[in-house]
């Protein structure tokens, strides 16, 4: 059984813009190359399809999708920061209401932070 060969992006670019140069015919590349001429016309054909994403605006309207989630993701942990921090502060004067002053020595609260 004959293992099926992959290509990559780049290699069927490559191809592809060498038939577009029409310096070689389609039967002529695909010997060269070892594919399929049929092959050839789908990459071809499925090239000039999608031609028109090259110059699409759809790059940036994801890199700004991304950028403003990551924006909210920061201002979510900022604001669990803050929460986190009147909440310790809230426990250090309840802990001194309850335990005394000089609780942190004591329990070695100091020592860990």
């Amino acid at each position: 059984m004959k293992k099926r060969r992959s290509f990559t992006p780049e290699f069927k670019t490559q191809v592809v813009l060498e038939l577009l140069r029409e310096e070689k015919e389609l039967n002529q590349l695909a010997t060269e190359h070892e594919i399929a001429p049929n092959m050839l016309r789908n990459w071809k054909k499925e090239f000039l399809a999608n031609a028109s994403n090259a110059f699409s605006n759809k790059k940036d309207v994801a890199f700004e999708e991304k950028k403003i989630a990551y924006e909210n993701k920061v201002e979510s942990l900022y604001k669990t920061i803050g929460q986190l921090t009147v909440h310790v502060d809230w426990l250090k004067k309840k802990s001194e209401q309850a335990l005394g002053s000089g609780w942190e020595e004591r329990t070695g609260y100091k020592d860990r932070f």
